[in-house]
This record gives structure tokens, C-alpha cells and sequence, in this order.
């Protein structure tokens, strides 16, 4: 080799390090950092947003539903859900990260501990996403404040009033729909439709309270809802991929409702007890009968139940007027749930969301039942 070529090879190695330099900044690559400043400014707006409730209805409203509506837009376009397949395919993720790590990041413990700097920086994303992308509902005023509603404890007697109401209008859908032998009623179509029917009632929703947001979106069956029904949970909002999912092994009935609540998660209302009643204005505003249906009795559950802890006879007064129909729905749903209904994934899942709940402020999963009290104030002051 001469003179010439040597000079050549030098160069060339002193390329490819400067390049590598240029990527790397001790060690680390630079996406690395830039992730870690993202998560940096996306606390500060946790922070801003946590303290001062303005700036969370402001943030949540506008900048949060951009980013909503892209993610949303982004990944309806998938025929499943991308959350879904994250998770079970992270095993194999997580084997695919052990072997590339073994062959490029163990030299040395300095290598080991940058390697897992870069596994740190991309799991930021996950705090990144949910900081700027959802975190801001569970600071927002709160959604009787938005509705103009009078929240407070409630009577006996407006409970019974309230599902007296909810009674006279499942009565008016139930006797028209298709039931199975096992009395649980069937949904006239299936969930593209259900979701384009759900868009047109956000719309309407969104035309009376502008603090809902309006993007297209489309709801995602998850494929392993047998089994993820031993969880108890009918449906999830995965905010790093934007996409509404429902368990599609649960009852027709539930169906709607469920979609209509994750949406509305998808569009900012982040509280469970503020989702739930989001759902029942989105699914009693459709057109389509069914979609009404679903929500004045999963509504009528609710309050029903809460009528039954203040007053028994009130309560069987109430239930005897319900539809044969929704009667037997219901008691469909009791003897499809008994399989279910003890289990330790449950138990775990149960412990789990309770801590979430909490962590963002809410009092766990006790606050699923404030719905009734929204309902009340709704529906007595109409």
C-alpha cells in the first residue's frame, strides 16, 4: 500500500468518527437528548397546567386537541389497534432490544449505562404523550362547571324521579329491537358504522358545548377481548396512539356507551365519572335508535343502583315499569358477567386503575358513581 492510499484510509476513518461525533454527543445520540428535552418542556406544561386551571382549560381545549386529533387521525387509517399491538407484541420487542444491546452495548458498564440512557430517552415519550397529549383533562374545570350544572348531593326522591325519567325513554327503543334467545339485544350493525354514527352525534354535542372537541376518529375492537374481559375493563384509551378501543366480548348493549365514553377520553374529558356522562349527552343526541337505547340504560344502571341503596321500595316501584325487554338485557348481562366476575387478574387490574385514578387527583374508582349525581342535575333541571 502506498503513501497515497494510506493518506485515502486515514481520511476515511476520520470521516466516519466525525460523522459519528456529529450523531453522538458524549456518547449518547443526539435523538436521545432531543427527546429528553421534549419530556424537559412538556413537564414545565404539566406544571403550568397542574397549578393554574385557566391555562389547563386553554391547553386542553386547543394545543391537547390538535395533538389528540392528529394521533387519532394517524392511526384510524390502521384496520387494528396499534395500542393493542404494542402490547402483545412487547415480549418480542423487549427480546429484540436484550440481543442488540449484547452485541453492541456491553464492552463496557459505560456502555451498559449509555445504552440504557437511549432506552430511557425513548420511553420518555410515553410521559411526553400523555403530558401533552391527555394529562391536562385531569386539571380542567370541571364538567358540571362547563355545563352550567348544579352538582350537589342528592334526594331520594330525585334519584326516583330521575329513573322514572330514564325508564319512560328506554321504553320507547326497547320494544322495537332484535333479542337472542338468552334476552341480551343485538346491535343492527357493526362498529364502522358505529363509529360514524358516533362522530355524527359528537358533532351535535360539540355544536352546543364547544369545550368538546371534533376530529374524526374511529373506534378499535381489540382482538383479545375474551380474555381481557377478566380484567373488568370494557374499553381503554391508549393516549400514546390516540385510538378509542372496546371490548368487543361484552353485550351489545354496553357497546355504544362504551365507545361514546373512550371518545370521549379521546376528546379531552379525562375524569371517569365526567367520560361516562359525556358518553350518555353523545348517545341520547344520535339519531339511531339503538345508540339511544345504549345510553339511557347504561345511564338507568347508574342511577338505579343508587336508588336501591336509598330507598328499596322506590326502587322496585321504578324497576317494574322498565321494559320486559330491558329487563331481561339486564339480566343477560348478570349471567354473562358471573364467569368473570372473581378472578385475580380483576383484583390486580381493579388495584391498578385505582392508583392511577388517584395519582391524577380523582378519588379512584369510587368517582365512577359521581356520574349520578350529574345525571340528577341534568335530568331535574330539564
Amino acid at each position: 500500500m502506498n503513501n497515497n492510499e494510506n493518506i485515502n484510509t486515514t481520511e476515511e476513518v476520520k470521516e466516519v468518527n466525525e460523522g459519528k461525533r456529529a450523531r453522538e454527543w458524549h456518547g449518547i445520540p443526539i435523538f436521545s437528548w432531543v427527546l429528553f428535552a421534549i419530556a424537559a418542556f412538556s413537564l414545565l406544561v404539566m406544571l403550568a397546567y397542574i397549578f393554574f386551571e385557566d391555562f389547563a382549560n386553554f391547553y386542553n381545549r386547543y394545543p391537547a386537541a390538535f395533538l389528540r386529533g392528529a394521533f387519532a387521525f394517524v392511526t384510524m387509517i390502521l384496520p387494528c389497534s396499534l395500542g393493542e399491538a404494542l402490547i402483545i407484541f412487547a415480549p418480542i420487542i423487549f427480546i429484540f432490544i436484550v440481543i442488540y444491546a449484547d452485541k453492541y452495548y456491553t464492552k463496557s458498564w459505560l456502555d451498559v449505562g449509555r445504552f440504557l440512557v437511549i432506552i430511557l430517552s425513548v420511553a420518555s415519550l410515553f410521559f411526553t404523550t400523555f403530558a401533552l397529549n391527555f394529562g391536562a383533562g385531569y386539571h380542567t374545570s370541571s364538567v358540571d362547571k362547563l355545563l352550567e350544572l348544579d352538582r350537589r348531593e342528592v334526594s331520594a326522591e330525585e334519584l326516583r324521579e330521575t329513573a322514572d325519567y330514564l325508564v319512560d325513554e328506554i321504553n320507547k327503543y326497547a320494544h322495537s329491537l332484535a333479542v337472542r334467545k338468552d334476552g341480551s339485544t343485538v346491535m343492527p350493525y357493526g362498529y364502522d358504522t358505529l363509529s360514524l354514527e358516533l362522530l355524527r352525534a359528537y358533532d351535535k354535542v360539540s355544536d352546543e358545548y364547544d369545550f368538546i372537541s371534533r376530529f374524526p376518529s374511529r373506534i378499535k375492537p381489540v382482538m383479545l377481548s375474551e380474555p381481557w374481559t377478566y380484567t373488568h375493563i370494557s374499553g381503554v384509551y391508549t393516549y400514546f396512539t390516540g385510538e378509542a378501543n372496546i371490548n368487543t366480548n361484552f353485550p351489545d348493549y354496553t357497546l355504544p356507551y362504551t365507545a361514546a365514553h373512550e371518545m370521549a377520553h379521546q376528546r379531552g374529558i379525562a375524569r371517569e365519572d365526567e367520560a361516562n356522562f359525556v358518553a350518555f349527552l353523545v348517545c341520547t343526541a344520535s339519531d339511531d335508535e339503538y345508540i339511544r337505547y345504549s345510553g339511557y340504560l347504561n345511564l338507568y344502571e347508574y342511577v338505579s343502583n343508587a336508588l336501591y341503596s336509598a330507598d328499596r321500595e322506590a326502587y322496585t316501584k321504578v324497576r317494574s315499569r322498565l321494559s320486559p325487554v330491558a329487563r331481561k338485557e339486564m339480566t343477560a348481562y348478570s349471567t354473562f358477567f358471573a364467569k368473570y366476575r372473581e378472578n385475580v387478574a380483576a383484583n390486580v387490574t381493579g388495584a391498578v386503575n385505582n392508583a392511577y385514578l388517584t395519582i391524577q387527583g380523582t378519588p379512584g374508582t369510587k368517582s365512577y358513581g359521581m356520574v349520578v349525581d350529574l345525571a340528577v342535575a341534568y335530568i331535574i333541571g330539564k
